[in-house]
Order: C-alpha cells, then structure tokens, then sequence
C-alpha cells in the first residue's frame, strides 16, 4: 500500500501524457493521491494521437486481455457520463464481414468462445448486412454484429481525462524529457531526472506507450516493447456513409499475429465529423515513418471491394503511429518487483485506448492496496525476464 508523501511532493509521477497515462493519472487522484504527468511532448503527441479511438471487445479472443476489455467497456460508459461529449464517445457497435462461408465458420466459432466469456455476439445473414450497413459489398457471406463495441476521439479523451484529473490534485509538466531514475540504497524509486532538475516521488508509472522499452531501461530494467507501424487514410467529409465499425476476418488474425511483415486487413469506421477512417496496418519497421504508398494502396484497394462506394471518394490525407507491442500481446499492468516503486502501464499495442481505464483503475487500486477488478499475474511487468529463465 502507498504511504502518503508530505504535500509539496507527488506521491506518484506518472510518465506519459497519453490515454493510458491520462487514465492512471485519472483514478489514482480519485483515489487521493497527487500525482504530476510528465511527458516531453504534449498530451497525446504519440500513440494516442495516431489512434482511432477504438474500444473493441470484438476482436479479442478469451482470456485476460478481453476481461480487461469489458471491465474498460463499462468504465468508458460511466466516463462519457462525467466527461464532455467533446471525447466523441458513440457506442456505434462493430460488425465483423467474412467474404467466404469458410471464413463465416471460423468466425462464428470465434465468436461462440466470445459469447461464453460475456461479449454480446449476433450472427447475421448475408441477406440482412444491408439492414447495418446498407453500403457493404452485396456478395458478403455473413457476419457478426457486437453491439458493445464503441469509439472515442482519443486525443480528447486523454485531454479530458487529465482535466478532470486536475479537479483533484494533479500538476501536468509538458515538453520534459525523463532522463533517468532517483533510486534509494536499496535500489527503490526515489523519484525522475530531467534537464531542469530532479522530481521526487517513491512510486513512478511508465506509461509512455511505445517508448515504454526506453523508460524502463532507464530505470534499470527490461521490458521488449518494441514499435509496429500503422498507417490510416482519412476521406473527405461524408454523410453517414458507414455506421459501425466495419471490418473483414483477417484482422482478428493479424491483430494476434507476432509477424514482422506486413499486413494489411480492412477497417472502416465513420465518425461525427464526418471523415471516413480507413485502416489497418501492422509492421514492425522500428520508428520509421516513412510514407509507404504500398500500404495505402492495399488500404484503400480493400476498404472499396467492402465498400463500393467509397471508390469515388477521396483521401484527403493519412497519418502514421507507433503500436507498442509486447511479445505475448498482453500489456505490462503492474508494479516491477525488480525496482520497488516501479510500475509499468504500457504494450497494449493498438487496444491501448479501449483498454486505458481498467489500466488506470489497476494501477490505482495496486498503489492503495485496494481490491483489484482482475487477477493482474497475466499482465505481470516481469513475466519477461521468467520466461527467459525458464527457456
């Protein structure tokens, strides 16, 4: 349990400004802490702000990962209702397509798995995909609707959050770099470095997203979180053209796939504003953001065979980011045993954002001892470093 530090110290820094960190900072000052975020960009510079704000329990077959996700599904319920509509919270559903009836089967039993852990599943027909989507490609085998799942507009969210933070008791330190760990004679977290000097603190969350890796190595410890690149193109302004989230069978694939290479598989969603965002794509290329025509073209190529429609609309622009992947695919949740003090809050590759409050609600009752809304072992920071061992 967290012991309370005299007032002109935080009792936790939070390093990262994105959803994840915002969502730490968020219920850790609920619960009574003062807290200061520290990120050397502004709220939202990296990976929240190349999202597209999904919060999909569709995609996640049973296990830890999707019980964090219904845990987060409720609690994104209950923030739209404190937060300001500006988050964009629209609770839109998904619908998931299969082109052949082999893949309408793997579906379907995928989706059976989902159904017995609590996910809300509804087959539907091919004949009646028009009555979701009235603009899907005719020759569609099937699909299935999930009615849970929902979007944000992620930098907002993450600005929202940190704002009602600050009712509570939170300083917000932007545009500085952690530069290193003040530990104690036993190796405890005394608190960061940075170049206009130390902040002190005994306990400190690396939220910093893709450049979790680089956080934990300062201070002293291993966590593989390694850069996988996605792209997304953004159309013109539309009507309500597409509904829900859409999306084809093979990115439940490639969402599980541990693959260097790339792949491409549909994603298609409308938003209030209008724009139509057009994804997904996996690569692990490290930080390189070079435009990659090549990905576009497979984007685009397969939003239109889902979406006819879309052919005579035009791309206005598109944006890359950094998915911070962890090798098992399940995020760092967790207090580091190897450095006292030290928790982590990162790897959640691209759920980041749909899994960010039951993040910070972990993080939260961990420092205060409270009881946990989830067994945390699977999500443990150091499982790494055992699986090593144990090789």
């Amino acid at each position: 349990m967290l012991t309370r530090t005299p007032s002109e110290r935080p009792d936790l820094i939070v390093v990262g400004a994105g959803v994840v960190g915002a969502a730490c900072a968020y219920y850790a000052t609920r619960s009574g802490l003062n807290v200061t975020v520290i990120d050397r960009g502004p709220v939202a510079g990296g990976t929240t702000g190349a999202g597209e704000g999904n919060l999909l329990v569709s995609d996640k077959e049973p296990g830890p990962e999707l019980e964090l996700a219904l845990i987060s599904s409720q609690l994104w319920c209950d923030l739209a209702k404190e937060l300001p509509p500006a988050i964009e919270y629209e609770t839109k559903g998904g619908v998931v397509v299969a082109s052949t009836e082999a893949d309408l089967s793997a579906l379907r039993d995928f989706a059976a798995g989902q159904t017995r852990a609590g996910v809300e599943t509804y087959e539907v027909p091919h004949d009646r995909l028009a009555d979701l989507e009235p603009h899907l490609a005719p020759d569609l085998a099937g699909g299935f609707h999930y009615p849970q799942d929902a979007q944000v507009q992620p930098a907002l969210a993450a600005a929202h959050l940190l704002r009602a933070a600050a009712t509570h008791k939170l300083t917000l330190r932007l545009g500085e770099e952690v530069t290193g760990f003040l530990k104690g004679p036993r190796g405890q977290i005394r608190g960061v470095r940075t170049p206009t000097g130390d902040l002190l603190a005994p306990h400190v969350v690396n939220a910093a997203g893709t450049w979790g890796g680089h956080v934990a190595r300062l201070a002293g410890v291993d966590l593989p979180v390694l850069p996988r690149r996605g792209f997304v193109l953004v159309t013109e302004p539309l009507p309500r053209v597409v509904r829900h989230k859409v999306y084809s069978a093979d990115y439940v694939a490639d969402v599980a796939s541990g693959s260097a290479a790339l792949q491409t598989s549909a994603v298609v969603e409308g938003t209030p504003a209008g724009p139509v965002l057009i994804g997904a794509s996996r690569e692990r290329v490290g930080f390189d953001r070079a435009l990659s025509v090549e990905v576009l073209r497979r984007l685009a190529a397969q939003a239109t065979r889902l979406f006819p429609v879309l052919a005579e609309v035009r791309a206005i622009r598109t944006y890359a980011g950094f998915r911070p992947y962890l090798p098992d695919h399940l995020p760092a949740i967790g207090p580091d045993p190897r450095v006292p003090g030290l928790f982590h809050a990162c790897g959640h590759e691209g759920a980041g954002i749909g899994l960010a409050p039951a993040t910070g609600l972990l993080i939260a009752a961990q420092l205060m001892g409270h009881q946990l809304p989830l067994d945390p072992a699977p999500f443990a920071p150091e499982r790494f470093t055992e699986e090593s061992a144990t090789a």
